[in-house]
């Protein structure tokens, strides 16, 4: 099921964060009160400490087995921060550029590529404002399914899935109002894999996850002791259920809410300096709104998230069959996420949103 809109509207080494425990209320119960909602897990950031996860309900319909603390959720859309943070370290070095046109970038689709994308950037991809398609061949389904049974390597696929998506005529008026746009993301991995002669996979486990020592991702896999299962409808999801392997870089990643965390973390002390993986100019040009939108490159921006005023980036993730939410405020050190294993048609959004807002309603203005 293709992931739709969800926007929400330096050290030399990694260090492990430290968790402290918070007095829990039950703030999950609630969430999940009147919702068809299996499970739920929450985790909040306050005064720049990882407090302790909470969490409830069961990993799957039919089961008896309760959701637990370290269990793996599906991100979603959550995952294009990381996606962009990838992106970001290899621009960094000089890999990739921020100025780069699409035609330097995949010079083997210029033939094909629709005019208007020729000098689109990465940042132009990163923040929905390609005029890019949000999927390739709209609500047909029918290219999208035969990702399922391709045998290429990845990246192949994404190049055979991009080709398709740079010939359709753009959705909106590049770099104008940012149109949302999943498509932007896997043309983006594809640029980093043809700079890095390397998978989108190899390049996140190497620039983003083993540096900040999160262990517990899975590549839109399913599967293992710490799994929670999605749902929609009424019913557990199948293997066609979720998107095929080659969509991961707009949304397919699973992990720990500890290592989600650990992420949310670094975003916020990166502004700062202080980060791991990027230098503080770098996150804060990830973290700027682009153009006269609140996109930012793999967030959103808002001046009130939550209930709770203050800066915040925010993000949404949906693939139909699970629901996660995050909200981050950098100048204050807190941060609050959400993750349910079910998707809006059984009330995973408002669960979600729910429990968020519930977690904001801790923070104080001072950091």
């Amino acid at each position: 099921m293709i992931s739709r809109r969800v926007l929400l509207s330096a050290a030399a080494a990694a260090v492990t964060p430290s968790i402290t425990v918070a007095a829990e209320p039950d703030i999950l119960a609630a969430a999940m009160a009147d919702k068809a909602v299996p499970g739920m897990a929450a985790l909040t950031i306050r005064n720049w400490q990882i407090e302790r996860e909470q969490v409830a309900g069961v990993r799957r319909l039919g089961s008896t087995a309760r959701v637990r603390r370290g269990d793996r959720w599906h991100l979603g859309s959550d995952g294009k921060a990381i996606t962009a943070t990838m992106i970001a370290r290899l621009v960094e070095r000089g890999v990739l550029s921020w100025e780069a046109r699409l035609d330097q970038m995949l010079p083997q689709l210029v033939e094909t590529m629709h005019a208007d994308y020729r000098d689109v950037t990465l940042p132009d991809l990163l923040s929905h404002r390609s005029g890019l398609p949000e999927n390739v061949g709209g609500g047909d389904l029918t290219f999208f399914n035969t990702f399922y049974d391709d045998p290429a390597p990845l990246p192949q696929q994404r190049l055979r899935y991009i080709a398709q998506g740079l010939t359709e005529a753009p959705a909106a008026p590049k770099r104008s109002d940012d149109s949302y746009s999943n498509t932007g993301y896997i043309v983006a991995a594809a640029c980093a894999e043809r700079a890095t002669d390397k998978s989108y996979e190899e390049l996140m486990l190497a620039e983003v996850y083993r540096p900040l020592r999160m262990r517990s991702v899975s590549f839109n896999h399913q599967g293992g002791a710490r799994e929670n299962s999605g749902h929609a409808d009424g019913h557990v999801a199948g293997p066609r259920d979720a998107n095929p392997a080659m969509f991961t870089p707009p949304g397919g990643v699973r992990m720990s809410m500890q290592d989600w965390a650990r992420f949310a973390l670094e975003h916020m002390r990166g502004e700062r300096g202080e980060g791991v993986l990027l230098n503080a100019e770098s996150y804060r040009f990830l973290h700027a709104p682009q153009g006269e939108t609140n996109a930012v490159l793999g967030w959103g921006v808002q001046e009130r998230a939550a209930g709770h005023s203050g800066r915040a980036l925010v993000h949404a993730g949906s693939d139909g069959n699970w629901y996660t939410l995050v909200a981050l405020f950098p100048e204050q050190g807190n941060a609050a996420m959400t993750a349910a294993n079910a998707g809006e048609s059984m009330g995973g959004d408002a669960a979600a949103l729910g429990a968020l807002r519930a977690l904001a309603a801790g923070f104080t203005s001072a950091g």
